[in-house]
């Protein structure tokens, strides 16, 4: 039982930090987060790239939510989505709480 709680933990931590990365992009950029890679420079590029990594799962849900309100697209397409995020979100979780342990160790 402790184990599914650390991963829950984890992903919540993957999901918070996608989150905030999605909300920031959009603060700075003044529009929503997308899977769209820019290739204008290889900075610019390898900077999308990371934060479509970590923001992917607030993309997910971002769009999962849209589309079952404004497209009546069916649950199962929210649940699959959701399966999705969440998984990616224990992903990048594990990544953010190793970074962390790093940090402060």
């Amino acid at each position: 039982m402790s184990e599914l709680a650390i991963a829950a933990y984890i992903g919540c931590a993957g999901f918070v930090a996608a989150g905030i990365l999605g909300s920031f992009y959009q603060l700075v950029t003044g529009e929503p987060p997308r899977f769209s890679i820019s290739v204008e420079t290889w900075l610019k590029g390898l900077a999308t790239c990371l934060m479509c990594l970590f923001a992917g799962p607030f993309i997910i849900m971002r769009h999962a939510i849209r589309g079952r309100r404004i497209e009546q697209r069916p649950l199962g397409w929210l649940v699959a989505s959701s399966t999705i995020a969440g998984m990616w979100s224990v992903c990048s979780g594990v990544l953010v709480m190793h970074l962390a342990l790093i940090i402060l160790l």
